[in-house]
């Protein structure tokens, strides 16, 4: 096998699975969608995207024009059609926050019994986030009971691990920083690695190989890092609010200049939501209760943000007082922009401290409503522009920091408000624009 040539199948088509298939299939490689979903896949198979993710939809019709991508929801016609499997199904969290892995177990099962039917050497690569130890523990045993296979010599297994932002996923596929591939074997890596240099050609990123350990924590040290420099941004912001002339953003603009530093994810808000970070801090703290290990500072990044939310609350009182009655506007719904993901939101969390508050809100977002509505139903109002929402509003509370929020105006609150109070939750605005014009405040900064 060429690796040019390797035929890909990928199992779970949620939203890292789906956006794999398409950007795999992009560039010349013949891949096989698997899904136990049969709705799903016939509304994937109609060109339909069942989320939404910048780019995809194109992608997707691309793909089914020319044949590259096929849709099955058997594992042995994807097994004995392909090369290499990648595994993209769920783990999402338990209560106690370990990590649920009963779709990983049920794809290996699937895959192990296919397997057996298969004469030629077949790369299994787990892409989902797992716990360390999964890879080599759970999937590799899995694989071997149920193929009779020894791992190693009948297949191959690389843990894989995705590094995907939602709203930037086709991008982050087609353009990543770097590939990590954890190998059992030095043959899995190398086949998987050809892959990638077959995908990427000269704009190949660098390319990590490691144990399967290390590349399963590699994920979940990545996220906590990442999500600790939002919630650092975020402690600076509630101090910044209570000096006379400091803002969180010129601060954080000082220390991301600091190339030790950097400037990414230290922009202050109203916290971080969204499918991973909660879930892999709180694995990550269930794993090191279970190893006898403290980790503070994973502790600290989750208190954080648990209160973060309830900033933009606060807010809202000092400028109103009671919120009994009040009508507060929400811009912004999806846990970020470019999503339509709602998956522990700050949107939702916010909603949650302003009905217990007695307010009644009224929220916009260009892409999550549905999805809200599906979940909330008349316990809010919808509206259907930023503009309707705000009308007649009491307060204005700016939650997702979509590009259309940013073209609004201090006119276009102060016009169409019952009470021009403005909330800057995700600092999109430029505050010397709107003082004077409204009542404005913004997360991070302080007394004028």
């Amino acid at each position: 096998m060429r690796a040019e040539e390797a035929r890909i199948s990928i199992f779970g088509l949620g939203r890292v699975g789906l956006c794999l298939a398409v950007c795999y299939a992009s560039r010349g490689f013949h891949v096989i969608g698997v899904d136990v979903d049969e709705h799903k896949l016939a509304v994937i198979s109609r060109g339909e995207a069942p989320f939404y993710e910048p780019g995809l939809q194109e992608f997707l019709a691309r793909a089914l024009e020319n044949g590259s991508l096929e849709l099955t929801s058997s594992a042995a016609e994807a097994v004995l059609g392909s090369d290499i499997s990648f595994i993209t199904v769920g783990t999402p969290s338990r209560p106690d926050g370990s990590v649920d892995l009963s779709q990983v177990e049920a794809v290996c099962r699937q895959l192990g019994a296919a397997l057996a039917e298969k004469k030629a050497w077949h790369l299994v690569v787990v892409r989902s986030t797992v716990p360390p130890g999964t890879t080599g523990g759970l999937v590799r045993e899995t694989l071997e009971q149920i193929s009779g296979l020894k791992c190693g010599d009948g297949f191959g297994l690389c843990m894989n691990p995705e590094f995907l932002s939602e709203g930037a996923a086709i991008r982050g596929i087609m353009e990543p920083d770097r590939v990590v591939i954890g190998e059992h074997d030095r043959r899995s890596g190398d086949v998987l690695q050809a892959f990638y240099k077959a995908f990427h050609g000269p704009g190949c990123p660098p390319i990590l190989r490691t144990t399967l350990v290390n590349a399963e924590l590699i994920k979940y040290a990545s996220n906590a890092f990442l999500a600790m420099k939002i919630s650092f941004a975020n402690m600076i912001a509630r101090l910044c609010q209570r000096l006379p002339g400091a803002d969180v953003v010129a601060v954080m603009d000082g220390v991301g200049l600091d190339k030790r530093i950097g400037r990414a994810f230290l922009n202050a808000g109203l916290g971080w939501g969204g499918s991973c970070f909660p879930k892999d801090l709180a694995a990550l703290l269930w794993l090191g209760a279970q190893m006898g290990v403290d980790l503070p500072l994973v502790k600290a990044t989750v208190d954080v943000n648990e209160g973060q939310p309830l900033v933009a609350v606060e807010l809202a009182k000092q400028a109103l007082g009671d919120l009994k009655g009040k009508r507060v506007a929400l811009l912004g719904l999806a846990f970020k922009p470019g999503t339509d993901d709602i998956r522990d939101a700050i949107s939702l969390r916010l909603i949650g401290a302003l009905l217990a508050e007695g307010a009644k809100v009224v929220a916009y977002d260009p892409k999550a409503m549905d999805n809200v509505r599906a979940l909330l139903g008349n316990t809010i109002s919808y509206a259907s522009s930023a503009l309707e929402a705000v009308r007649g509003a009491d307060c204005c509370i700016i939650v997702t920091e979509w590009d259309e929020f940013r073209a609004l105006r201090p006119e276009d609150f102060a016009e169409h408000m019952r009470r021009p109070v403005v909330i800057d939750g995700r600092r999109v605005f430029r505050p010397e624009d709107f003082e004077g014009a409204v009542e404005f405040y913004a997360v991070g900064r302080g007394p004028t």
